[in-house]
């Protein structure tokens, strides 16, 4: 593995981890699972 692609690996692994972070702080797992309720709820005929 060169040096580069070790760079791009952390790099990428940094933002990911950022991203994730910045959902939690929003409370985007919230809303995503919210609609996947009402998603499920529509499917069997309930909502």
């Amino acid at each position: 593995m060169t040096k580069t692609n070790k760079i791009i690996r952390y790099v990428v692994l940094i933002l990911s981890l950022l991203f994730i972070t910045i959902g939690f702080l929003r409370r985007e797992h919230l809303v995503v699972l919210q609609k996947a309720v009402h998603i499920c709820l529509e499917c069997i005929g309930i909502g």
